[in-house]
């Protein structure tokens, strides 16, 4: 969430959302509202109407959010399921456009869809692009001197806002080096993500690596294949050491 108290960024989104909790829907709209409390990525906030609000029992409690005010938080119970504290209502924010809305917790529900389709971790930015090109650059990984990786036909991921990833082919790889993490992370452009640590002389280095063995649609070119995370090694390309970028991820 946004600490600084700034006003978010609102805008309003064609897609039907769906929030399941028990296995029955619990809210369905054709209005949602993408609201970036911080800059990642949005969050859903859905109109009062479209969320089966006799499901919601009000806890008493409230949450200040800098920018958006004072939210009411509800506990909501489906079925044999109940999600405390997973429903926020900002009836008296200063920022007119969420007066009206809910927003139901991500991880409390069971399962979203944007329209037919299943999404995970986070909605998709409708600001978020993804290509993958194939390339012939000379990609080399080092972690403390050693080559874990060269190849010479990776494929690019350029993603909005991230650093340039390089999936390389495990045939390039030194897999007597890495052995799988049981780190498993979401994307909701992506996947599922496996993880990978090496281990050199003694010392392990986790989850410098990731592969998604199937990924979403969009991003079928990166199937099985590795990328290592710029920010934990050595990454060459042509020859050049590139800077270790900045990000959440290091």
């Amino acid at each position: 969430m946004d600490t600084t108290g700034s006003k978010p960024r609102i805008e309003p989104c064609a897609k039907r959302v769906r929030a399941f909790l028990g296995g029955r829907p619990v809210a369905d709209t054709v209005r949602p509202v993408l609201v970036w409390e911080h800059p990642g990525f949005p969050a859903y906030y859905l109109p009062a109407a479209d969320v089966r609000t006799e499901l919601l029992t009000a806890t008493g409690r409230t949450e200040h959010w800098p920018g958006l005010g004072e939210a009411r938080l509800f506990t909501l119970t489906c079925g044999d399921r109940t999600a405390v504290d997973a429903v926020r209502s900002f009836e008296g924010s200063p920022v007119a456009e969420l007066r009206g809305l809910i927003r139901l917790s991500w991880r409390a529900m069971d399962a979203w869809f944007e329209e037919d389709e299943e999404v995970f971790t986070h909605p998709r930015s409708p600001y978020t692009r993804i290509d993958v090109l194939a390339s012939s650059r000379h990609v080399r990984v080092e972690v403390a001197g050693v080559t874990l990786a060269e190849s010479r036909s990776p494929r690019l991921l350029f993603e909005t806002g991230l650093p340039v990833r390089f999936y390389l082919p495990r045939t390039d790889l030194r897999l007597d080096l890495l052995t799988a993490s049981p780190l498993i992370t979401h994307c909701p452009y992506k996947g599922d993500a496996e993880h990978l640590s090496a281990d050199l002389d003694g010392r392990r280095y986790p989850e410098i690596a990731w592969s998604y063995r199937t990924p979403l649609p969009e991003s079928q070119k990166i199937t099985g294949l590795v990328a290592f995370y710029n920010e934990k090694v050595d990454l060459y390309v042509d020859g050049e050491l590139q800077e270790r970028p900045h990000t959440v991820f290091g």
